[in-house]
């Protein structure tokens, strides 16, 4: 009876744990399935991101043998995002066999750098009801002659002042200009203030949808002034002085380096922050400097 009750005992323990085996077995095998599909989601993403950004095999290889392992980019650069590109210039219809010689190619490559420095206006009375009422606070005096000496003590060879023909832009303009007596001044009322583009994400408080229509046009109008490669005729680098606002200068700086425009308003800058652009002969663009207000002391800092 004992040895009956044992034999029962066993199987039942044989049982259970051949359920417990089985049940693991199944759960990995579950598991096996779902990584696998998510292997295969991956690989077919990767696939689709490889084929829509890679335009030719020498670019794999070059990025292959550069980093070991080929990591292909979401977004690739856009090199004649200025419609400067040398091959871009060239009338197919005045070549031979309808492509252009290295020749006419080096003939059209600029050799020099365009440096931009966008600088934003001193802190204003936001209260004023019109622009001419919207001065420079004292403050705002402080925070541009601060900027002009930075300026100078940078000691760039500065090619032009340009300024917004708002009031607090021009007073701006007019400190920085008594630290660079030597520089040219233009003004330019494409760089006056306004909403460039629908923010992303959304701000319900801001602007109708017909502001950013009207503003917009003549805010992407002055990035495409400003914004290029220099001129093959241009033998040394530029170094040109923009004094605006804070919403172009975000939007130049989303639309030069290639950022999605609407990413404008997730960036925040000082008074009289200097922010520094430079444009390559290749078309490349850097950012040396974004909002820089180090010159500034904590006391005479303010943002809006």
């Amino acid at each position: 009876m004992a040895r009956r009750k044992g034999a029962r005992m066993f199987k039942f323990a044989v049982g259970f744990a051949g359920g417990i085996g089985l049940f693991s077995g199944a759960v990995a095998l579950s598991n096996t399935v779902e990584d696998s599909a998510r292997l295969t989601v991956l690989k077919n993403f990767t696939s689709r991101a490889f084929a829509a950004t890679v335009t030719s095999p020498n670019d794999t290889i070059s990025r292959t043998r550069r980093n070991g392992v080929h990591t292909p980019p979401m977004v690739q650069w856009d090199f004649n995002w200025d419609k400067r590109e040398p091959e871009s210039l060239v009338r197919i219809d005045q070549t031979d066999n309808g492509k252009p010689s290295k020749e006419d190619l080096k003939s059209l490559k600029p050799t020099a750098t365009r440096h931009l420095f966008l600088i934003r206006h001193g802190h204003y009375f936001t209260a004023g009801i019109n622009d001419p009422e919207r001065k420079l606070t004292p403050k705002g005096c402080k925070q541009a002659q601060l900027t002009g000496q930075r300026l100078a003590e940078l000691n760039h060879p500065y090619t032009v002042l340009y300024n917004s023909t708002m009031t607090r832009a021009i007073e701006t303009s007019d400190i920085i200009a008594k630290h660079l007596p030597e520089v040219p001044r233009e003004e330019c009322s494409m760089l006056r203030e306004g909403a460039p583009i629908l923010p992303e994400p959304p701000v319900g408080h801001w602007k109708p949808e017909l502001k950013f229509y009207e503003d917009g046009a003549r805010i992407e109008a002055a990035f495409r002034k400003y914004f290029h490669r220099a001129d093959v005729e241009q033998e040394t680098d530029s170094y040109d002085v923009l004094v605006c606002h804070a919403n172009v200068i975000r939007y130049f700086v989303c639309r030069a380096l290639q950022f999605p425009p609407e990413a404008w308003l997730r960036m925040s800058l000082h008074h009289g922050s200097i922010t520094w652009l430079s444009v390559r002969p290749s078309g490349r663009v850097a950012l040396r400097t974004l909002g820089d207000s180090g010159h500034i002391p904590p006391e005479e800092l303010s943002v809006s």
